[in-house]
């Protein structure tokens, strides 16, 4: 029996066995492995469903699907996406299992409610397949806009409750995180010795509990005008629909800080390990992430522009869309510092990291040219908006789910992967993502809507190559996952340190036992000293 195997089968409690030890279990670090299973199961039906469309855009009219067909895979992919992959991914996953390691805990400091977050999402997640047999698959996009989502038969009811759900396990995890960060934490170590990573997990959790109750009420609204009508958001009825689109991003404008903000902390983590260099500007990638989420959750109604807004709301929205551009700016000038002159070891990680880097750049720029009113109104609802959120969601918090699999899976697993086929992986993925995303911005520079079934035969081209983009991004996506699962099955075992990290995780056997630590952890007073992994190279070198 290999060490994984003897991990996965250790019981997490003596009066458990078998399932139930994985079913009922509280430790921290198999419930990382639970969310971990269910997410990806997830992303693979996302990534189909998002080929699948793709593939039907390819040509100008109908080719695999009809327009009802086509909305509802819309919809699914864009809810399944948002809600059940990019949102819960890195923090669910990799700080469920890393959080607790690396402030020296024994685990989180409500271990039930970790698990009662787990079975919500997996709630969730079957509420939403149950949403496709009830009255027909919701066809209203992942925003829920009314009075379209008011009106329609199809199961959107049961799609809303869905998210709900989903986001009252967000929250269970953000109380959870904020509550072991400030009560478990050891004490030998400050704020400002916590590792990047934990910051990121901190600054989303109050961005979690603070920002998610606008939308549970606000999708509880919609379930209760569709079941008595009472027409707070119907404008058939006397509501406002403007109302809904401001409690709607008042949310998920923050959210974009939930799926991102953890991306930029496993960035923060992989740039000094494999740079050999302490990270430039420690306190201020910490500062940034705070007022990243703090002016993050002012900025919602850049959305709406177009909607009927005063010139000096205009204004004051726009100003602050361009003011979180300055703390993301930091982030990437500190990443960038932290290489130079630094002794750089490319790893499949640090590869993942800096296509992350490129494309979110990408991103941030292509969202001031939507932060400026003048060129929103001409781009507002065109296919520039979902190549700008693609190069954000997917090329941002995305790429850094996989950098932060490559990174943590020895740790995780103990076994290592093949860096070949690592390599070809993060190769095809890059390659697909810029060949499928740019395109769609150039769309939408000519004028192609978004959310359309067909167009114009002029923008078939830009749709055809699109395709193609799609297509070999998702053969990378395959081998990647393919790839890991082989390494954890026939890989060379891990060390406890393969990369030379400094801090807590590193320090701990792969993967770590059931309490974690074995001896009080020694605490560091800068988190990513690489002083002594240098010397210990160069002794090595020596001998």
């Amino acid at each position: 029996m290999t060490d994984v195997q003897s991990y996965l089968k250790t019981p997490s409690s003596p009066n458990l066995k078998g399932i139930w030890a994985w079913l009922l279990t509280t430790d921290h670090k198999r419930i990382g492995i639970l969310y971990m299973i269910s997410i990806l199961f997830w992303f693979c039906i996302a990534v189909t469903l998002g080929l699948v469309i793709r593939t039907e855009l390819m040509a100008e009219g109908e080719t695999l699907m009809g327009s009802e067909t086509y909305n509802a895979m819309f919809t699914l992919h864009g809810v399944i996406m948002v809600f059940l992959f990019i949102i819960p991914g890195i923090p669910a996953i990799i700080g469920n299992f890393l959080l607790p390691i690396q402030i020296g805990s024994d685990d989180v400091f409500f271990p039930k409610l970790n698990l009662l977050s787990w079975y919500l999402y997996i709630f969730g997640g079957i509420l939403a397949v149950v949403s496709l047999f009830s009255g027909g698959p919701p066809d209203t996009g992942w925003t829920f806009y009314v009075p379209f989502s008011v009106q329609t038969e199809s199961g959107v009811t049961f799609t809303v409750l869905a998210a709900f759900i989903l986001g009252m396990s967000s929250m269970l995890t953000g109380i959870n995180f904020i509550t072991t960060i400030h009560r478990l934490r050891i004490r030998t170590m400050g704020w400002m010795q916590m590792p990047l990573f934990t910051w990121s997990l901190y600054a989303t959790a109050w961005v979690q509990l603070l920002a998610t109750p606008i939308l549970s009420i606000t999708l509880l609204i919609i379930v209760v005008e569709r079941i008595f009508g009472i027409g707070l958001f119907d404008p058939g009825r006397g509501g406002d629909p403007i109302l809904y689109q401001h409690l709607f991003w008042m949310y998920s404008h923050p959210a974009v800080y939930i799926m991102i903000l953890p991306a930029m902390g496993v960035v923060s983590e992989i740039m000094p390990v494999f740079s050999r260099k302490a990270i430039f500007g420690y306190n201020a990638i910490v500062y940034s992430t705070l007022a990243i989420a703090i002016a993050g959750s002012l900025v919602w109604a850049h959305h709406m522009f177009t909607s009927g807004m005063s010139d000096t709301a205009v204004f004051v929205f726009s100003l602050l869309t361009f003011v979180v551009a300055i703390p993301s700016a930091i982030k990437v000038f500190s990443w960038v510092s932290t290489m130079y002159k630094g002794s750089i070891l490319m790893t499949p990680p640090l590869f993942f990291a800096l296509c992350f880097i490129y494309l979110f750049s990408v991103g941030g720029l292509t969202g001031l040219v939507l932060g400026s009113a003048g060129t929103n109104i001409h781009v507002h609802d065109t296919h520039f908006v979902v190549g700008h959120f693609h190069f954000v969601m997917f090329g941002g918090a995305g790429f850094a789910f996989f950098a932060a699999l490559h990174f943590w899976w020895p740790k995780m697993f103990g076994r290592m992967y093949n860096f070949r086929n690592a390599y070809r992986a993060a190769i095809l993925i890059t390659i697909g993502f810029i060949l499928h995303y740019i395109p769609m911005l150039i769309l939408g520079l000519q004028g192609m809507p978004r959310r359309y079934y067909n167009y114009l035969p002029r923008f078939e081209a830009g749709n055809f190559f699109a395709g193609i983009g799609g297509f070999i991004m998702v053969a990378g996506i395959m081998l990647m996952l393919v790839n890991l699962v082989q390494g954890l099955r026939k890989g060379e075992p891990a060390v406890s340190n393969p990369w030379g990290g400094t801090t807590l995780e590193w320090s701990v056997p792969s993967p770590p036992p059931l309490h974690n630590f074995v001896d009080q952890p020694s605490v560091k007073s800068y988190p990513y000293d690489f002083t002594d992994i240098i010397q210990q190279q160069a002794d090595s070198k020596q001998v």
